[in-house]
């Protein structure tokens, strides 16, 4: 199989591509990835070998570079996006380009490409808050931040790629990620290595907000599944099974890792932060898939590989780029 994997350098992307290269000797991999900040080259250190993987170094709104890696793929899986809620509130148009405009231009290349299949990578956020019960994939869209309004977008224009032209296109929306490769901006990691730094973990609000956790490894076997499995133009959530209050995954990972209560510094909430995210995902268990590590042991392998891979980490948290945009989120709502 070869495949058209756009923003493999980034955290979930990245471990798709490993996780392909690793377990499918017959796959060949076009990685389309534009390097921003949250791209990472040492994410795929060591997997060029066999010339099973190749990084093209592009931007998905730009049609010309799309259509030269699109030749000869037959499946497109598309994690490409800026995907940080923060940053969307602080900067909403550089979402709408890449998440809408660049998902177009995709679909647009696949159709006339005759790509076989189209795997749309989307976010349990566009259902919104839901206050009770899980979100299935039939339910209305009502994102509240610019982040899940533009996945929103993306999401509907693949199932109007499907419906109008005819294209195989299949979306995905999963739970909160975690697991090795994630950015340190990000909630999980951002903890764990502050705390290694004997550094505070900003808590948003009153830590009451749930969220639903899946292993990043969890997630890109799903996608493998629904890539050979789904069928066209259906959607397929992706959970985690894992559903907790922040406050309590906070104190989870601070007794996993030996660290007290004064390293958590309450911080003013963010803006538009939905109280709860919840999904149904019987759709995907019926097609074969099912978790294959439990919360806890998922959590202390996490804190693990960051203890032991430092280095990766610190040149991110070492950036001037990363720095300005710490002071800038944090900083001001600190309590």
């Amino acid at each position: 199989m070869r495949l058209l994997v756009t923003g493999g350098l980034g955290f979930i992307g990245s471990n798709f591509v490993r996780h392909m290269l690793k377990k499918s000797p017959s796959t060949r991999i076009v990685d389309l990835d534009l390097c921003t900040y949250a791209g990472n080259p040492a994410n795929l250190r060591g997997m060029d070998g066999a010339g099973r993987h190749r990084w093209v170094r592009g931007d998905i709104a730009d049609a010309a570079v799309v259509d030269r890696c699109m030749k000869g793929v037959d499946a497109v899986v598309h994690f490409a996006a800026e995907t940080h809620v923060d940053r969307s509130i602080l900067d909403p148009g550089a979402f709408l380009r890449t998440n809408i405009l660049g998902t177009r231009v995709l679909l647009e290349a696949a159709l006339q490409h005759k790509v076989r299949r189209f795997v749309h990578i989307s976010t349990d956020e566009v259902y919104g808050s839901v206050a009770r019960g899980e979100s299935k994939e039939g339910d209305p869209l009502e994102p509240n931040s610019p982040y899940a309004a533009s996945k929103a977008s993306s999401d509907l224009m693949a199932r109007a790629y499907h419906r109008t032209f005819g294209l195989d296109a299949v979306i995905t929306r999963c739970s909160n990620n975690f697991g090795p490769y994630q950015h340190p901006e990000k909630a999980m990691p951002l903890m764990i290595t502050n705390w290694i730094e004997g550094k505070p973990f900003p808590l948003y609000g009153d830590g009451m907000n749930v969220r639903d956790w899946i292993h990043v490894l969890d997630h890109v076997r799903a996608v493998e599944t629904i890539l050979r499995k789904g069928k066209a133009g259906e959607i397929y959530n992706i959970g985690g099974a894992f559903s907790m209050t922040n406050k309590e995954l906070v104190h989870r990972v601070r007794r996993i890792m030996g660290v007290g209560p004064e390293l958590i510094q309450p911080v003013a909430d963010r803006l538009g932060h939905d109280r709860r995210y919840a999904v149904d995902c019987r759709k995907l268990r019926s097609l074969g898939w099912k978790h294959s590590m439990g919360f806890d042991e998922s959590l202390r392998r996490t804190v693990q590989w960051y203890r032991e891979n430092a280095s990766w980490w610190r040149a991110i948290k070492g950036k001037g780029s990363f720095k300005t945009y710490y002071k800038k989120q944090y900083k001001a709502g600190a309590k």
